[in-house]
Order: C-alpha cells, then structure tokens, then sequence
C-alpha cells in the first residue's frame, strides 16, 4: 500500500494544534525519520563550521560536504559520525521521497537512536 502524502498536512496540523483529524502512524514514523536526520546533521554542520572553522556549502552538496569530512578523517569516531549520517541520509530520502518503506517501524526506531549516536559522538569530540 503507498502513503497517502496528504496525511503530512494532518501531521502539520496537528504540530500547530489546528482542529484536524489526526495524522496516521505512518506519517508521525517518516516525519521522525526525517527530523532525526536533520538533528544529527545540522549538529554536524554546525561542529564543522563553528569547531572547525570549515565553509559549509549553501547548497544541497552540504549534505555530501559534511558526510565527507567525518569519514575521510583518519580517527575512528569521526568516520563513525560520517558513515552514521550517510545511513541517515538515505533512511531519509527513502522516507521522504519512497510510495512505500517497508519496515518503517523498525527504520523509524533505528534512525532515531543513530541520531542520538551521532549527537552523543559529536559532543564527545
């Protein structure tokens, strides 16, 4: 069965507390999907920029920029925090973009812990 996309504007709703029929459980699963991507990246990011100095892309290449440094370096957490925001990153495309994700449940539960990793892992930087 594919995503009834529409269901994202209940979920939006429902974030601003309009009166709207509740977002269905596949909708709240991809939206954290998604969200634990961006915690885990934009914390990234911004370690790079404002740790290390770097210049971040304005563009969609931040995404592959900052995926990079992390696993090119030659420490093994870093790689770590790379190779984790790589499988974020496509657990995200899928969630986002797929008609159907087969065990989202279970992609859902482990997106949410790697973000934390990541987070975990920067801050230990």
């Amino acid at each position: 069965m594919t995503f009834d996309w529409s269901q994202y504007l209940n979920l939006a709703k429902e974030f601003l507390g309009q009166p709207t029929p509740p977002a269905n459980q596949e909708a709240k699963m991809r939206s954290a999907i998604s969200r634990a991507y961006y915690a885990a990246f934009i914390s990234a990011r911004n370690y790079l920029q404002e740790t290390e100095g770097h210049s971040i892309p304005k563009t969609a290449d931040a995404h592959k920029y900052v995926v990079q440094q992390f696993k090119q370096s030659s420490e093994a957490a870093r790689q770590n925090i790379g190779r984790n925001l790589e499988k974020l990153r496509r657990e995200r495309n899928e969630a986002d973009y797929n008609n159907s994700v087969p065990e989202l449940f279970k992609i859902s539960k482990i997106a949410v812990k790697r973000a934390q990793r990541v987070i975990s892992q920067l801050s230990n930087l």
